[in-house]
């Protein structure tokens, strides 16, 4: 069976250490540990990072340490990050969100998890995107929570 390479944003290596989204960023934490899932990290999840506690930066680490693969951004991650912008998927101050959107895209990931609902997780965007990515001939993006993708807590 295929594993799975899930794109992960800043809000899930944050959401180890909140009380709401802890158990399951670190049950899909723990199943990078067990290979279950494939870690895809980008430089700007690395530039996102620098000002965060310790224990962000060390999960960052780990992730790397396991094998994790980099999207990088290219000028194609910043040509889809403006197609959004064109299209207004969200607002121009919003644009980092855009570019994990297109560095999951072009790193070829099969999922994007995130906690961020107002902008990433979230049924009407996650159309806006995936409209654009098919008319410029990249696959839909699957986009989910933690808890959506995670085994953690099924029997």
């Amino acid at each position: 069976m295929k594993v799975l390479r899930v794109y992960l944003d800043t809000s899930v290596l944050g959401g180890c250490f909140d009380s709401e989204f802890a158990p399951w960023s670190n049950g899909l934490m723990d199943d990078f540990r067990a290979h279950t899932f494939h870690p895809r990290l980008s430089d700007l999840v690395a530039r996102e990072i620098e000002p965060a506690p310790d224990g962000v930066r060390n999960l960052y680490a780990e992730l790397a340490a396991l094998g994790a693969e980099y999207a990088t951004i290219s000028v194609s991650a910043l040509q889809l990050t403006a197609a959004y912008e064109r299209r207004e998927v969200l607002p121009s101050k919003y644009r980092n969100d855009m570019l994990h959107i297109a560095l999951a895209i072009i790193a070829d990931a099969d999922v994007l998890v995130s906690w961020n609902f107002r902008h990433i997780v979230h049924l009407d965007k996650i159309r806006l995107f995936n409209s654009v990515n098919l008319e410029l001939g990249y696959k839909p993006l699957v986009i989910h929570t933690p808890r959506e993708v995670t085994n953690y807590g099924s029997d």
